[in-house]
């Protein structure tokens, strides 16, 4: 039986400031994985780009991984046992793991993995570019924004007085065009904010890009989808209203990882609005073409009975704080399911 097992390489770190996070979101699915089907090795990519990637053992050794094919050589018996994978579980949020980078390399490889391809992990890891893709299919809608690249934001060229003028009216949101779980966001409500904020997303981007929001009045709502390619069968799990509280005025990092909001799963929300949010959420699935499991988050503002779309996770967090697994337990999806659903998916897609 053991012979018969697939090799899973969970694939953790990053160069971002969601380093932690993706190492809790791997532990989570190191630990819930039904290790009778699967062999399990944990890959850490460092915060630093020039360090040696490794499988991290369960007795906290380092055993260098071979970038040349991805590969571990693991003693045993006085020998080495090479390990290579049939299956990469990318579980990085960001750089590399979120915006095609590692995508790329394991295309190139022709090592299945999985999250969404190249090209839709680099566009929906982008908000800036993201936004008018999506706002281009006419079935959401998409609030105001201006990317910012890092030649436009010098000393010498940026007005901020012109920048808000654009958006008529406070707050805007300040974001790296290539970040997630609102690291290095910034709710600008005044002028005197706009400098530091843009300067701090742009620290933390690694592309030097900056997107400028405008704020949307309302509730904010997030959608896991995923298709189960064994099945072809596309599942919409029930809807996740995120309420922030304590010092988080919007779902910023303290809100999403240290407690500092309530997630309602399923949402208390009118029928006719959870079923447009999973609708759209369904359709930019395969709009996008997504694969594995996907979160989709939105703001829907009540007085005006109108949704926006904020943003497409390609690499959703697995955290026990975290929106999917809580929405497929709702859809009567254990755990365990859920990341047997999207390795077999993977795996199936790969073979055909």
């Amino acid at each position: 039986m053991a012979n018969t097992r697939k090799n899973i390489a969970v694939v953790v770190g990053g160069y971002s400031g969601e380093y932690d996070v993706s190492i809790s979101t791997g532990n989570a699915i190191y630990s819930n994985v039904d290790r009778s089907k699967y062999a399990l090795y944990k890959i850490v990519i460092p915060r630093d780009p020039k360090a040696g990637w490794y499988h991290l053992t369960d007795d906290n050794s380092q055993i260098p991984v071979d970038r040349n094919d991805f590969s571990v050589s693991i003693p045993s018996n006085g020998q080495n046992q090479k390990i290579q994978f049939d299956l990469a579980y990318i579980s990085i949020h960001g750089n590399p793991g979120e915006n095609g980078v590692l995508q790329g390399y394991f295309d190139m490889l022709g090592l299945p993995y999985t999250s969404c391809g190249f090209y839709t992990s680099a566009l929906t890891a982008n908000k800036g570019h993201c936004n008018p893709v999506v706002r281009s299919f006419g079935i959401v809608e998409v609030a105001k924004s201006r990317l910012l690249h890092a030649n436009q934001v010098s000393a010498l060229s940026f007005d901020a007085d012109a920048l808000l003028r654009e958006f008529e009216k406070l707050p805007v949101f300040v974001k790296p065009a290539s970040g997630g779980s609102s690291v290095a966001t910034t709710k600008v409500k005044s002028r005197e904010q706009v400098i530091q904020a843009v300067e701090d997303a742009m620290r933390e981007d690694g592309n030097g890009q900056v997107l400028v929001e405008a704020f949307i009045e309302g509730r904010e709502f997030g959608c896991g989808v995923i298709r189960d390619a064994e099945e072809g069968k596309l599942h919409v799990f029930p809807i996740t209203e995120v309420i922030p509280h304590g010092d988080s005025e919007y779902f910023d990092y303290n809100a999403k990882y240290n407690g500092s909001s309530s997630k309602v799963t399923p949402a208390e929300v009118e029928t006719e609005v959870s079923d447009r949010i999973k609708d759209v959420s369904a359709q930019l699935y395969d709009l996008l073409d997504c694969r594995g499991v996907v979160r989709f988050d939105y703001r829907y503002n009540p007085e005006q009975k109108q949704l926006y779309f904020l943003e497409v996770n390609t690499i959703p967090g697995q955290t026990p704080e975290s929106m999917v697994p809580q929405q497929a337990r709702a859809a009567g999806i254990s755990t365990a399911d859920l990341y047997q659903i999207v390795i077999e998916g993977a795996l199936a897609a790969a073979s055909r």
